[in-house]
């Protein structure tokens, strides 16, 4: 296929990498030779920026050994040289160094990119309690009395008011502060990333002591999520000296909130975790966070421009997950599931305190949609000491209604101890089609949505016999695609799963079934998970079985959510969306196929939004949602060419 990404920077993204290399306390020129080795590792892979730890030139444990010219000059002639291989390797490094200027000692970390020395960060907060020592031998970043520093017969900027910028992708902003810094009460990278800076690198000598590898690792998970940005932290490891302690080389890279990629601790030898930022997400959720846009950090800064090679865009180093909406591990699904119903339950349960409704009226099909409605009327009932009686569970068979769907539906309501009803709709459907003159045989929209009308009618007129309320069932993912009958199974009076993907709702019931109920009804529920996604709006095949699959008509529902969660919650292009979605899908789902079904994508949740714009109130549950009062504005009439014709230009 033509036309897709030729370079990681085509997506808006960095191939970064941190690394806590092999390290000797002092022995600046075997700690240079194995910083080299690690960028040539790096590049080899792909990366076009590399983070090492704190004072990892010369080693972080020096001691009094800071205060020798040697080792001082060492780290100059080191820095030179590393400088020298960045341009050969094609790769920009940052890496620790002691560094004098003005009569004053600092902890520094040193950009170097494009064969020179681009600008020197010095540490602004110097640890000096319990193990740490650090103003004994460094001065502070406020204490520098120039902007520039002279190594190598050249001067460089200095100060921890640079930023560094790739040259060619202004979104692409590098601010750097050092281990401390970061765990001091207001942190230099907050005010670096209202600057602009969505990358944060921290050369770091963190030792390891019980309970700080899960503290270190939420640190960033939460300024990366703080910041909105892509922060890499990298640890000195065990080669530093251990008379009174351990370094375990702990190495992060994390993105606005997770970790995208860490290293293993406590080895010797070298250790790398490689990742593929992405700048243009970041760039995204800052655009519409009106919190961050409006923040303002003090003072001005310097921006320093420094080359940046480029990355095939080939096998992304990052997760790209072909479910965004559930989690793989087991363990977190089912917290997560919890987490859900009982966000769906106390929306409902709120909605019949408010209104002092004792009855409900919901449509069962024996389907995935209306049983967890179902599950989350009965547990706000529940929740409110209500009779489940109040419950009226209506199953209106019609023409695609097969024996399974059916059977599953009556023996639920009979098992959970709600108010069943059988209202058949051949009869009203078939005397509706005379009246408008449609012929039976013909099995159009207009037959499929004459049905799914007749069963909202009969719902809604049985809510105000019985002075109740009707829930509606329809989720998230048939909201997107418009797969519902306008003034049909569109219309509800609080829709419990409006904020809950397709992909999700299997699970959910499942869950249910496990962890909220049991005995029969948790074999029906398991059973009604395994059921075939279907409105059951056209005649069963000749076996009696499903004969109308919704997947095989407008696509799978696991390539539609895939699409939803990139477009709508990250905002990416079309053939962004696409490139991620072969990555996630390799294997499983040809390109050609999720081009067509993308096409699908985009020409449905366009021409439908106009029955978005009146949805009935529901719980929003996660970071999609679509309704017209929350998350998501959209005019009815806007047009989808913009976004098609990049697709068909591939």
């Amino acid at each position: 296929m033509t036309g897709l990404p030729k370079n990681l920077s085509d997506l808006g993204m960095v191939r970064v990498a941190v690394a806590s290399p092999e390290v000797r306390v002092a022995d600046v020129a075997f700690n240079a030779e194995r910083i080299a080795r690690a960028m040539a590792e790096v590049a080899g892979q792909g990366c076009t920026l590399l983070l090492c730890p704190e004072l990892c030139v010369t080693g972080y444990t020096c001691g009094d050994l800071f205060y020798q010219a040697r080792l001082l000059e060492g780290a100059r002639d080191a820095l030179l040289q590393l400088a020298a291989e960045s341009a050969r390797l094609g790769i920009a490094l940052v890496a620790g160094a002691p560094l004098a200027q003005g009569g004053r000692l600092f902890n520094c970390a040193a950009f170097l990119a494009g064969g020179r020395i681009v600008g020197v960060v010095p540490k602004t907060f110097l640890p000096n309690t319990g193990e740490f020592y650090e103003e004994r031998w460094f001065s502070s970043e406020r204490d520098r009395t120039a902007d520039v520093l002279e190594i190598g017969g050249e001067e460089v900027p200095f100060g921890a008011d640079l930023l560094f910028r790739a040259a060619g992708r202004p979104s692409c902003i590098v601010g750097i502060e050092i281990c401390e810094d970061a765990w001091s009460v207001s942190p230099p990278s907050g005010a670096m990333a209202m600057r602009g800076a969505t990358l944060l690198l921290n050369p770091s000598a963190s030792p390891e002591i019980l309970g700080k590898e899960a503290y270190r690792r939420s640190l960033v998970q939460a300024q990366s999520g703080r910041c909105l940005a892509a922060y890499a932290y990298a640890s000195a490891g065990p080669g530093e000296s251990s008379t009174d302690l351990v370094y375990s080389g702990h190495s992060l890279i994390g993105e606005n909130g997770f970790v995208l990629a860490e290293t293993e601790r406590f080895r010797f030898e070298t250790e790398i975790a490689v990742a593929d930022v992405d700048i243009e997400r970041l760039v995204n959720e800052r655009l519409k966070n009106n919190t961050f846009a409006a923040s303002r950090a003090p003072g001005v800064c310097r921006i320093v421009d420094f080359p940046l090679g480029e990355t095939a865009a080939g096998k992304l180093l990052r997760p790209v997950p072909a479910a965004p909406f559930v989690p793989v591990l087991c363990e977190e699904r089912a917290c997560r599931c919890g987490e859900i119903f009982a966000i769906q339950t106390a929306g409902l349960a709120k909605r019949l305190k408010h209104t002092g409704s004792e009855r409900v009226v919901i449509g069962i099909s024996g389907g995935l949609d209306s049983t967890l409605a179902l599950l989350v009327t009965v547990k706000a009932f529940d929740r409110l000491g209500l009779d489940r009686k109040g419950i009226v569970a209506v199953t209106m068979p019609g023409f695609g209604t097969t024996t399974r769907t059916r059977g599953n539906a009556e023996k639920l309501a009979e098992l959970l101890g709600v108010t069943l009803k059988i209202i058949s709709i051949d009869a009203a459907v078939r005397g509706h089609f005379a009246d408008i003159g449609h012929d039976e045989a013909v099995h159009d929209i207009t037959y499929e949505n004459s049905q799914a009308r007749e069963r909202t009618q009969i719902l809604m007129d049985l809510a105000n016999r019985l002075s109740g309320l009707v829930i509606g069932t329809g989720d998230l993912s048939e909201l997107a695609l418009g797969w519902c009958t306008y003034n049909g199974d569109h219309m509800s009076m609080y829709a419990v799963n409006a904020g809950v993907p397709k992909t999700l709702v299997r699970y959910l019931v499942d869950w249910c079934a496990d962890a909220e109920f049991s005995g029969e009804a948790r074999a029906v529920l398991h059973d009604v998970g395994a059921t075939p996604v279907s409105p059951e709006l056209l005649p069963p095949d000749e076996n009696g079985e499903i004969g109308q699959v919704t997947e095989d008509h407008i696509g799978p529902y696991m390539l539609h959510d895939f699409f939803l969660f990139q477009v709508v919650r990250l905002q990416f292009s079309p053939k962004k969306v696409l490139y991620l979605a072969c990555q996630a899908f390799d294997g499983q789902f040809p390109a050609e196929e999720i081009l067509r079904w993308l096409k699908t994508f985009y020409r449905r949740f366009f021409s439908q939004q106009f029955k978005r714009s009146c949805l009935p109130d529901g719980p929003k549950v996660g970071s999609v949602v679509l309704s017209p009062r929350g998350d998501w504005r959209m005019p009815s009439d806007a047009c989808a060419e913009l976004w098609l014709r990049e697709l068909e230009e591939l």
